[in-house]
């Protein structure tokens, strides 16, 4: 009876809608936190795990609207992103080292930017080093694990599903088609597709 009660006045007065409201308000102040905005605009769903506590190290440009993950390391990393860009939803940016993203770069949804292989390569020592996660947190220090800057220059567009890794320039107004996985530098106004991704052809 109770139950129904009070099913009936959530219904009546939207108390869920109000509640989900009131939730993304408080993430999107709690990612303004986390980093330098300049004039950017975070979405529902967007988050920001700034490891190093240092807003300065994720810096949004004016007019840029992100709906995805931003992550720095606490080991190191550093997230730049300019002015007019969007990051779709549910894509993740992953910083060890240095993302630059320029202008006016569209990043559709579940695409993932990595600058760093993540874990280590010797089994030993990345067995170690997940337990030693799990008991103490995220590690001040690299180790070995293998970090390379991601640069995408202005205009460049990053179609859906895409994953970009560590040591990649894209170069301007460059086309990275749906599912790629983009493993070398991508010349200025290209076309890349596939995995490892390549240049099909050059745009105007």
């Amino acid at each position: 009876m109770i139950k129904n009660f009070l099913i009936w006045i959530i219904k009546r007065y939207q108390l869920q809608q109000v509640v989900e409201a009131l939730q993304i308000e408080d993430n999107i102040k709690a990612c303004n936190k986390r980093v330098t905005n300049n004039g950017g605009t975070f979405l529902a769903g967007a988050s920001v795990e700034n490891q190093q506590n240092d807003p300065g190290k994720i810096v949004i440009g004016k007019g840029t609207n992100v709906a995805g993950l931003l992550l720095i390391f606490k080991y190191g990393g550093k997230i730049l992103i300019g002015d007019n860009c969007y990051i779709g939803d549910h894509s993740r940016i992953w910083s060890g080292e240095n993302v630059i993203i320029g202008n006016d770069v569209l990043i559709s949804h579940n695409v993932n930017i990595i600058d760093t292989s993540a874990h280590e390569f010797d089994s030993g020592e990345r067995a170690y080093r997940y337990k030693d996660l799990l008991k103490n947190g995220p590690w001040s220090e690299k180790g070995s694990v293998i970090t390379a800057p991601v640069i995408i220059e202005d205009n460049s567009w990053i179609s859906f599903n895409v994953t970009i890794l560590k040591g990649v320039k894209i170069g301007k107004g460059a086309i990275i088609g749906a599912n790629s996985v983009v493993t070398r530098e991508v010349p200025p106004y290209s076309l890349v597709v596939g995995n490892p991704g390549r240049v099909v052809r050059y745009l105007k």
